[in-house]
């Protein structure tokens, strides 16, 4: 299985992961997701997000393991920006390619749901000219949490 991980300032292409993820016929399947930056209420003027170095690598290559453990994956794209984005732009891809569809629809959601909750990424946005530190979802904890239960149905401690 490959995999590319990577943090980076720049933009994101859409038809980049799609690229990459070719493998002369292995896989039926890649799924692709891509994130904006949302602006819910119309007061976000951009998103400025700062992330710790090597590790939070490291974390995404975890994440994209687990997912490998889990369903048979043929590749895994994890690409997240960082810096100053503006709303409407592409914040993070997570694209994989498997021999059917199921895993691939299945360990694209894994692994974007375990990114939001377990990646070190800290976020602000800028609202009428002022930063202000974006405080976690408890939805994204629990999103996490439903793919990490063990089979009593305990999610792990």
């Amino acid at each position: 299985m490959k995999a590319h991980i990577e943090v980076r300032e720049g933009g994101l292409s859409a038809s980049e992961p799609d690229l990459w993820l070719r493998d002369q016929g292995r896989s039926g399947a890649v799924v692709m997701f891509s994130g904006q930056v949302r602006d819910e209420q119309g007061k976000v003027e951009a998103l400025h997000l700062e992330h710790y170095p090597g590790m939070t690598e490291s974390v995404l290559g975890t994440i994209v393991e687990q997912a490998c453990s889990r369903w048979h994956l043929n590749g895994a794209w994890v690409v997240h920006r960082v810096g100053t984005i503006q709303a409407g732009d592409d914040i993070v891809q997570v694209a994989v390619s498997s021999a059917h569809r199921q895993a691939a629809f299945e360990a694209c959601a894994f692994i974007m749901d375990l990114l939001k909750t377990r990646a070190p990424f800290w976020k602000k946005e800028l609202i009428d000219g002022r930063w202000i530190w974006v405080e976690a979802r408890e939805s994204d904890d629990q999103a996490a949490a439903a793919w990490l239960q063990d089979a009593t149905g305990r999610a792990p401690r």
